[in-house]
């Protein structure tokens, strides 16, 4: 399990504002992500990172003074990478299917460029706690992207409904691309498929409930106001 610390660790200690100090902060997550993955939480070394991004050691302490404020700006890096993919499916006239197929290959092509870096971020890595944490901030935007997935039309009058519609699918999705990183399989088409088809399915069946329901309401409405005439 990851290890849980009680408060969000300071943030980078300078802001590269020239192109070229950008392209050094670039390089050096880059590398941390790598060196992060390669060698897990414990072997994880700022003076290795340093030197797989070609830079001193001092030009990395400039920006990330300690490997636990570096994993996290390679955390928060990794979290843009999947809102990226959520946001990118926001076109609401694609049909359903073809949202839910774009959200499946941006997740399994998110979590197939580094998976042990991935595994170690879940299982090993120090997670920040309180309301301006990297997790916290992330996880809200996180589900508010899959409730813009799933909304319905009457989802505003029933919005513990649409809150746990999108935590279910979110959880699903994350916890099958996790498992196949972990294992190996997340290359698979057949692996995809059968997400697609089972998100597709799940939310087909929540719009018919959703929909049956507005009629009732819309009949037990009618019904009411005949009655009062």
């Amino acid at each position: 399990m990851a290890t849980r610390i009680p408060t969000r660790p300071s943030t980078m200690r300078k802001e590269p504002r020239q192109a070229r100090s950008r392209a050094t902060v670039e390089a050096i997550l880059i590398a941390g992500a790598q060196v992060l993955g390669r060698r897990g939480w414990a072997g994880f070394t700022t003076n290795e990172v340093a030197e797989a991004a070609g830079v001193s050691i001092g030009s990395l302490y400039q920006y990330f003074p300690n490997k636990l404020i570096l994993s996290e700006a390679i955390t928060a890096r990794h979290f843009d990478e999947i809102l990226a993919v959520l946001r990118g499916i926001g076109d609401e006239t694609l049909p359903l299917a073809r949202r839910v197929e774009q959200l499946v290959d941006g997740m399994i092509g998110v979590h197939s460029i580094n998976p042990a870096l991935h595994r170690v971020l879940l299982e090993e890595a120090p997670r920040a706690r309180g309301p301006r944490s990297v997790h916290d901030r992330f996880e809200a935007e996180y589900l508010r992207c899959y409730a813009a997935l799933i909304a319905q039309p009457d989802d505003a009058r029933n919005r513990e409904s649409a809150d746990a519609a999108a935590q279910v699918v979110s959880a699903a999705v994350a916890g099958v691309i996790h498992d196949a990183a972990h294992r190996g399989t997340i290359g698979l088409p057949v692996l995809k498929q059968e997400l697609v088809d089972m998100v597709d399915a799940y939310l087909l069946r929540r719009r018919r409930r959703e929909r049956v329901r507005m009629r009732t309401r819309e009949m037990s409405g009618s019904g009411r106001a005949t009655v009062k005439r």
